[in-house]
């Protein structure tokens, strides 16, 4: 027997059209405390999303029939992606099997982490003051999981080459049908790598990653959401820190002169500042929220690595 979430007594009518539709779920996804941050920010949102994925009707805005009747069909489908989501505490994207990012739409699935990481502010500025409008290149996207930050840098920075990078073979899958999907295979490169240990021969004018960073204890204390995602993505180490230590020891080797690297280290932010205080860390503000995300130039990197290598090295001997 189907799972089915059933009208609340305080219902006078059963739901027929989209927008009541919405209505309902909204409520019942506030009713049942479910936990929302992949993707949506609140339950109107998310339960827009759901109506619109079972009529088929684009999650860009353009819909607006929102007195569309929905037939009996996308009624029980609803019914059923409704339970699972407040029963299974699954992520609508994994779900839908899509998620939207930086204005685009994305396969998603159980094998990458759905993306909701605030550099797509950053990507639709094209990265501006450290990169010119226009400007020709080489970017990186280290740990691109499902290829979204990649592809979508490609999408809006349409003269630059990018390299996707990821020791992942599913989480590629996902990645290259991305690129197929938005047809930037001839600027998207993908490689398999373990961090930088298969990348030769390539100088980047901006290397951008968003890689696991989350405590073993904060992991511990995530909504259940979290869980359905892959904890490689998200948990590193006791502190969070292991990955983007890592990356901050060696991305000079891999940045031109005038280079920059963007990296989202979430709530570890205060624990990376209090491991390297001497770093210049950049905390960038964004107007649509988040934050966590730092930059530093190649000059930056260089100066501070001595740094870097000693908390790696005094980690390693613990």
């Amino acid at each position: 027997m189907r799972n089915r979430i059933y009208m609340t007594e305080n219902m006078e009518t059963t739901p027929k059209t989209a927008i009541e539709w919405i209505e309902y779920c909204a409520r019942e996804l506030i009713r049942s405390n479910v936990f929302f941050g992949h993707g949506t920010e609140n339950a109107w949102d998310e339960a827009a999303w759901l109506v619109l994925h079972v009529i088929g009707a684009p999650l860009d805005g353009s819909f607006l029939e929102w007195e569309r009747v929905l037939n009996p069909d996308q009624v029980r489908f609803l019914e059923d992606l409704l339970a699972r989501r407040i029963h299974e505490r699954i992520p609508l994207a994994y779900l839908t099997g899509e998620a939207r990012f930086c204005d685009l739409d994305f396969f998603v699935t159980p094998d990458v982490l759905v993306p909701r990481s605030p550099t797509a502010e950053l990507i639709r500025e094209q990265f501006s003051p450290w990169l010119k409008a226009g400007q020709t290149g080489k970017v990186m996207d280290m740990c691109t999981g499902g290829g979204c930050i990649a592809v979508a840098m490609a999408m809006h920075m349409p003269d630059v080459e990018v390299d996707a990078v990821d020791d992942s073979a599913a989480a590629l899958k996902v990645a290259k049908r991305n690129i197929e999907r938005h047809a930037v295979g001839s600027r998207v490169r993908l490689i398999k790598s373990d961090l930088f240990s298969k990348v030769t021969g390539a100088r980047y004018d901006l290397i951008v990653s968003n890689p696991p960073y989350v405590s073993a204890e904060a992991f511990a204390q995530l909504p259940p959401e979290y869980l359905a995602e892959p904890a490689s993505g998200l948990v590193c180490g006791e502190d969070g820190l292991d990955i983007v230590l890592q990356i901050l020891a060696v991305a000079t080797g891999y940045l031109q002169s005038k280079g920059v690297l963007v990296m989202e280290v979430g709530e570890s932010a205060a624990g990376l500042v209090k491991l390297l205080p001497r770093l210049p860390f950049l905390w960038l503000d964004f107007s649509n929220g988040g934050d966590g995300v730092f930059l530093l130039e190649y000059d930056q990197l260089i100066l501070c690595r001595s740094d870097v290598l000693a908390a790696l090295e005094l980690r390693q001997n613990v």
